[in-house]
């Protein structure tokens, strides 16, 4: 069923490579995948969870209900041509160094295959897609969540572009991010620095003393950041300045105490400064809460499928490739490899987490780019929009098939998975969002 129909996926995903919108701007791959699923019989729910380029499309009735998730949104500053060398396209904002045109297509080829096995079998139930703008940095999935949009369906598959092909449980860091703003007085900094108040100083500030405080924090929690804003000359004292942090740990409980140090440094530099300081939380994780009934199904199917295997030109292309990367850490041909079945624990962050746990969710890693390339790079861009990136696609959407087939056909394995997110989240778990109140950040790319 995928097979068949590869030539038009590939063609989806390239587009989808080719316009690299950036979170919550995805209006052109929102709309082609939406099509794809409406010309194929899916119902479509648009611009779902106050967010434009969010989407639902569902097909079949009743339970259970299983879900694929699917991203689309790119990565702001890394364009890259489908070449062994470093080399920007001119004029592109973005690039997919994170694989999801592959992600969100792969992930529409499967819900189109499923529908089609639910058709042919006459088995009953229901295969949504959630299609789920902004996973970078803009927690789209969060807001979804947040808006009850995962409170009936069963269990969630989920999948990512990678260096290798793995299916084993995993968590990952829980993430809170936010812009502090600082408010000050400008005045010419050499005839009359007296009367100005540097909102620099107090991003500077700030930023000296979280650096002290990562010597009194976890062995496991990051802290990461980057001036955004620093003024625009020399001789003019800056009225305004804007610091971007990451906090992330594993424990969301861990999390939430540094979040208020961090917020501690930021109201003391602003004292400290004399300028005035507001913050907004742009984007909020929880971990991804692993789930093994789920997963065994998953890697099962991943076996079944296999690993990929290069042709003459995808093994130059990936020779020349390779020899740019640093400390690749695998075998160039561990792409026709499974990686065993075992825990880890991943020091990325994604919206994927607060979706596990809310319903039992399997995930997957296929290798879509050269083993050792790490996303967010142009080599993992220059790799997905090529025949190596669109292998893997296939793959994993084949492995999300017969993932979901399995499920319908066992519905005890569903109602199990159920009862391992019950007792994994512990007694008394009360879920809540990371993001408070907040509205969807449509304008944080812009």
């Amino acid at each position: 069923m995928i097979q068949d129909r590869a030539k038009q996926y590939e063609t989806i995903a390239k587009s989808i490579w080719d316009w690299s919108e950036l979170g919550y701007q995805e209006k052109k791959s929102s709309f082609l995948l939406q099509k794809t699923l409406k010309d194929e019989g899916f119902t479509i729910q648009a611009g779902v969870a106050d967010i434009p380029t969010a989407f639902i499309a569902e097909y079949g009735s009743g339970f259970p209900i299983i879900g694929v998730l699917a991203e689309f949104d790119a990565l702001p500053g890394i364009s890259q041509e489908v070449a062994t060398v470093r080399k920007p396209i001119a004029n592109k904002k973005g690039g997919h160094a994170c694989g999801h045109h592959l992600f969100g297509t792969a992930s529409t080829a499967a819900a189109i295959a499923i529908k089609k096995y639910l058709t042919k079998t006459n088995t009953k139930g229901t295969i949504r897609l959630y299609g789920t703008p902004a996973e970078e940095g803009g927690s789209g999935k969060v807001y979804m969540v947040r808006a009850g949009l995962f409170d009936d369906v069963d269990i969630v598959l989920d999948w990512h572009a990678s260096d290798k092909n793995a299916a084993s449980p995993a968590t990952s860091m829980a993430n809170r991010s936010a812009k502090f703003r600082f408010y000050g007085y400008s005045a010419h900094a050499a005839g009359a620095p007296e009367k100005a108040r540097s909102s620099l100083d107090a991003v500077e500030a700030m930023n000296f003393m979280v650096n002290l405080m990562r010597e009194h924090i976890p062995d496991g929690s990051r802290i990461h950041y980057v001036i955004t804003k620093g003024g625009n000359a020399p001789n003019v004292v800056p009225d305004f300045a804007e610091v971007f942090y990451y906090v992330r740990d594993f424990d969301v409980d861990i999390l939430e105490k540094l979040w208020t140090r961090l917020i501690n440094t930021a109201e003391a530099a602003a004292l400290g400064t004399g300028t005035k300081m507001e913050y907004e939380i742009i984007h909020g994780n929880r971990p991804v809460l692993p789930n093994e009934v789920a997963q065994k199904v998953m890697y099962d199917n991943l076996v079944q499928v296999g690993g990929i295997s290069y042709n003459r030109v995808e093994k130059k292309f990936a020779k020349e490739i390779y020899k740019t990367l640093i400390e690749p850490g695998l075998s160039l041909n561990s792409a026709q490899n499974i990686q065993p079945y075992q825990f880890t624990k991943g020091k990325g962050s994604t919206d994927v987490g607060d979706v596990s746990w809310k319903t039992p969710t399997a995930r997957l890693r296929v290798a879509t780019w050269v083993p050792g390339t790490s996303a967010h790079t142009w080599q993992a861009v220059a790799a997905g929009g090529m025949s190596i990136g669109m292998k893997g696609m296939i793959n994993a959407s084949k492995v999300l098939v017969g993932t979901a087939i399995d499920l319908y056909d066992n519905p005890t394995t569903i109602k199990n998975a159920k009862t391992e997110l019950i007792e994994r989240r512990g007694p008394g778990f009360n879920y809540y969002s990371m993001l408070g109140d907040r509205k969807p950040p449509l304008d944080y790319r812009k």
